[in-house]
């Protein structure tokens, strides 16, 4: 027998743009199916924020476009055109309608953006395919292969999403990210409800609900490079040169680093320079930009002089060099019981939650609020974790040369 993925020669389905009474027409038909796929393709370059250039639907097949009455029809929406998605976004928001994507972050948040919509009851493939045993960042092209058998090819997945018309390549190419995408999560889902992990899945799927792209201007200066070495009245300087970079991108829909650049911002917080001339011994700091935003530079500046200097916190579960080997200790326990229970192991902790946890435990503190401690991970390792920090939990090799986890009596 030929085990071998077999070659999807190409969606069934007709890549024409929809317009608006055809996108009515799917929000009617995955009304009544209970469910959708969805799919985005978006440019972010040279852009404050992504631009939304397609939207690819998968319902399953009750519209009568198909070849194969038994494959979904792929509904491809041109986002940049005049098209009423209003149905549509009804439907990401209605939770008794399922939301199928694929390692759909991004995507949720760039909808809840453009379609100003929220999107609920989401069941992403790529996050439950990691509870039914697979990486917990596997690629849509190799989990159709592992899951389903299939091979697409993808010949356009670098390309302008923005530029029109689009091909019949890129539609094509398009349309293939979803056309799988519900039979995929059928299987998915047979296996999760088979382990009894679906509520897992889905649990974890919520999640996304709450993706964003959308950036806090006040917080912006706490993600610059080095800022940690920055003395607390330059910190003051760097919120307001971050938060006026941030608007100014933000309203010219500029990429923050084209106003500028991350290592110019910090030295002008650290110099924090009064007149142009100052300015221009800022090194990567152009003389069109001075010339352009020099008045603005300065008076963030002077705000940041005024301001209350920001005192560097105390960082509160920071693991310290003893702390290693516990964590490791901790690491080895979780991924044990991730593989005991055919989960990804990335899916259950970060090493940074393992840090805060162990450093909470060696001073007596409260449990950190993180999510290794919290819901079905909780119900996995809760208890093991809790008991290991507690020395009433060993690891040691067994018989069979695998981790074994036993209890220390007293």
């Amino acid at each position: 027998m030929d085990t071998r993925p077999r070659i999807d020669s190409g969606p069934h389905a007709d890549t024409r743009l929809a317009g608006s009474a055809e996108v009515a027409r799917a929000a009617e038909a995955a009304r009544a199916a209970g469910r959708f796929g969805i799919d985005t393709e978006f440019m972010s370059e040279g852009r404050y924020r992504a631009l939304l250039c397609l939207v690819q639907l998968s319902v399953d097949g009750a519209l009568g476009g198909g070849a194969d009455p038994r494959e979904p029809d792929v509904v491809l929406i041109d986002s940049l055109a005049d098209v009423d998605v209003t149905p549509l976004a009804a439907l990401l928001a209605d939770p008794s309608i399922e939301v199928v994507l694929h390692a759909g972050r991004q995507d949720v948040a760039i909808l809840r953006r453009a379609w100003r919509t929220e999107v609920t009851n989401i069941f992403d493939t790529q996050i439950a395919a990691g509870f039914a045993g697979a990486s917990a960042q596997a690629g849509y092209g190799n989990l159709l292969g592992s899951v389903l058998g299939l091979r697409v090819g993808k010949t356009a997945s670098y390309t302008r999403w923005d530029a029109r018309p689009l091909t019949p390549e890129q539609l094509g190419y398009a349309a293939e990210d979803v056309v799988h995408l519900l039979a995929l999560a059928d299987e998915i889902r047979r296996r999760l409800e088979s382990s009894g992990r679906l509520e897992w899945a889905r649990e974890e799927c919520r999640r996304l609900e709450s993706a964003s792209d959308e950036r806090d201007p006040d917080t912006a200066w706490e993600r610059l490079p080095r800022v940690g070495q920055l003395d607390p009245r330059a910190r003051a300087v760097a919120r307001e040169l971050a938060a006026w970079r941030e608007r100014t991108a933000a309203a010219a829909d500029r990429p923050v680093g084209s106003i500028v650049p991350d290592p110019a911002l910090v030295e002008l917080a650290k110099r924090k320079p009064s007149t142009t001339a100052a300015l221009e011994q800022i090194r990567g700091l152009h003389p069109p930009v001075i010339k352009r935003r020099g008045g603005a530079i300065l008076e963030a500046i002077a705000r940041g002089r005024e301001a209350e200097p920001i005192e560097r916190e105390e960082a509160r579960g920071r693991s310290e060099p003893g702390d290693a080997p516990l964590i490791a200790l901790a690491e080895s326990l979780l991924r044990a019981r991730a593989l005991e229970a055919g989960l990804a192991y990335e899916l259950i902790a970060a090493r940074a939650e393992l840090e805060q946890i162990v450093g909470a435990a060696r001073r007596g503190e409260p449990e950190p609020s993180v999510r290794t401690l919290t819901g079905w991970r909780s119900e996995l390792v809760g208890e093991d974790l809790r008991a290991l920090l507690a020395g009433r939990r060993a690891l040691s090799v067994g018989a069979d040369r695998r981790l074994a986890v036993r209890s220390v009596d007293g």
